[in-house]
């Protein structure tokens, strides 16, 4: 699985003491060797190496976020209708 900037993954009870008690955490970068994120809230941004985010995710200790785009553009059409 590839690591684009923009990809939202949940955070598993067992190490959000580790996030800040963060639910989830967005890539803003990743340059190959090491990955920065923001966490979800405004509590707080940090940095991994890409390896151990691979661990995690492995590991199911994190879980990607998947948006629906057919979902999200039918809310906005029913909001611009209603």
């Amino acid at each position: 699985m590839s690591i684009e900037k923009g990809m939202k993954y949940q955070i598993s009870q067992t190490i959000k003491g580790n996030f800040n008690s963060a639910e989830s955490l967005t890539v803003t970068t990743n340059n190959g060797i090491t990955v920065q994120f923001t966490l979800e809230d405004g509590k707080g941004h940090g940095s991994m190496p890409l390896d151990h985010l691979n661990y995690l995710l492995k590991r199911a200790n994190l879980t990607p976020v998947t948006s629906n785009k057919r979902v999200l553009l039918s809310s906005e059409n029913e909001e611009k209708i209603g």
